[in-house]
């Protein structure tokens, strides 16, 4: 199971279950029915694919948001983190040990957009205590993806 969802993991949507299966020395059923039983299991959550929009005309701001917040009386943070992730706009959210509690990633057209959404939204809660956020102003690797083309090794060579 470790060995499927590992290539699943490095090769998205590239690979059909024909071509999983012969690598992994199996039956194109056996691979169908594994990963079937993994999406049922809530183990395969989501197939995503990466896009560099800076390669297109689409405009996207990406935001880093730390919250700070009082976790809700027997319901710890699981109750904000919910009323959190259901906005459109977000699109991780992570319980984080350190200074801030909660780390937000959103997405908007313009840094206004996202400004507004933190300040008219995620602010206003009222178990939230402060935020702070970073915008992401280059993305250079995202998921294990580098998103430069064409990099040259820049490496100096060490002789003996």
């Amino acid at each position: 199971m470790k060995e499927l969802l590992e290539i699943i993991e490095r090769n998205d949507f590239k690979l059909s279950n024909s071509e999983i299966a012969q690598m992994m020395g199996k039956s194109e059923d056996e691979v169908a029915q594994a990963i079937e039983a993994l999406e049922k299991e809530k183990v395969i959550v989501g197939y995503k694919t990466l896009i560099n929009w800076e390669k297109t005309d689409k405009e996207v701001v990406t935001a880093l948001i730390e919250l700070k917040i009082t976790p809700q009386r027997g319901e710890g943070f699981d109750k904000i983190a919910e009323r959190i992730y259901k906005y459109p706009q977000v699109t991780s959210l992570y319980l984080m040990s350190g200074a801030y509690d909660l780390a937000v990633t959103v997405e908007g057209r313009t840094m206004k957009e996202v400004a507004l959404f933190v300040a008219q939204k995620l602010a206003q809660m009222d178990s939230v205590i402060s935020t702070a956020t970073h915008f992401v102003l280059k993305k250079y690797k995202e998921e294990g993806i580098i998103f430069e083309d064409d990099e040259k090794d820049t490496r100096q060579v060490i002789t003996l």
